[in-house]
């Protein structure tokens, strides 16, 4: 079963990847930000994150010491288009004193932890859940953690992986044992997942026509 399940994931990722081919995915200058718009990105879509991160870098306030200093008022009103302001402001401005407190405000002192010992700690953070955690890990410091969010579990269960109630380490634990710790694979198939939910794979009644995995 397992072996069958391997080559059906190797199977989707190439399907995917020949009709879409790179997405280049996360968008974001630097890792510090690729962050903040993990946590932005919660419970709204990308536009609305980007018209925040433009509203942090107007204000010359896309930096971790900038926001450390600021008051969680003013955060919010800077990142009102993400959506739920105020709870963002303060899991921002909790993730933000976890980065200044224990890396000096360096993502590339944080990259430098091991990636067991890190998600533990990223998870430990008020408002930070393992997909915000892991795409962090991934799209920001590298690390080789693969991210599960409801594309993913939806294309998934449509196509008999396991079923979208199963749990999220269920999921994760398929990518990590069959396709091995590959950082850029990793993105690079989440990403696709990410295209495929929003063109084809959608909620209620899916566009299955002209899919690429639709004979999967």
């Amino acid at each position: 079963m397992g072996k069958k399940i391997n080559r059906k994931l190797e199977k989707i990722y190439h399907a995917l990847y020949g009709a879409f081919g790179p997405q280049h995915w996360w968008p974001g200058e630097t890792p510090f930000e690729v962050a903040v718009g993990a946590i932005l990105t919660q419970n709204t879509n990308w536009t609305n994150v980007e018209r925040a991160i433009a509203n942090l870098k107007k204000a010359s306030a896309l930096d971790p010491l900038a926001m450390h200093g600021m008051s969680e008022e003013r955060l919010a009103e800077l990142i009102r288009p993400s959506g739920y302001y105020n709870v963002k402001a303060k899991r921002l401005k909790a993730f933000i004193s976890f980065l200044v407190e224990g890396y000096s405000g360096k993502t590339e002192a944080m990259s430098r932890e091991e990636t067991g010992a890190l998600r533990e700690k990223l998870l430990s953070i008020k408002g930070i859940g393992k997909e915000t955690a892991d795409s962090i890990l991934l799209y920001a410091l590298g690390k080789p953690v693969f991210v599960i969010d409801a594309y993913t579990k939806r294309v998934l269960s449509r196509h008999n992986v396991l079923s979208m109630d199963d749990a999220y380490d269920d999921f994760q634990s398929l990518f990590h044992s069959g396709l091995g710790p590959h950082s850029p694979l990793y993105n690079e198939y989440h990403a696709l997942f990410v295209r495929t939910g929003k063109d084809f794979c959608r909620p209620g009644s899916p566009a299955c026509k002209g899919c690429p995995i639709e004979g999967f």
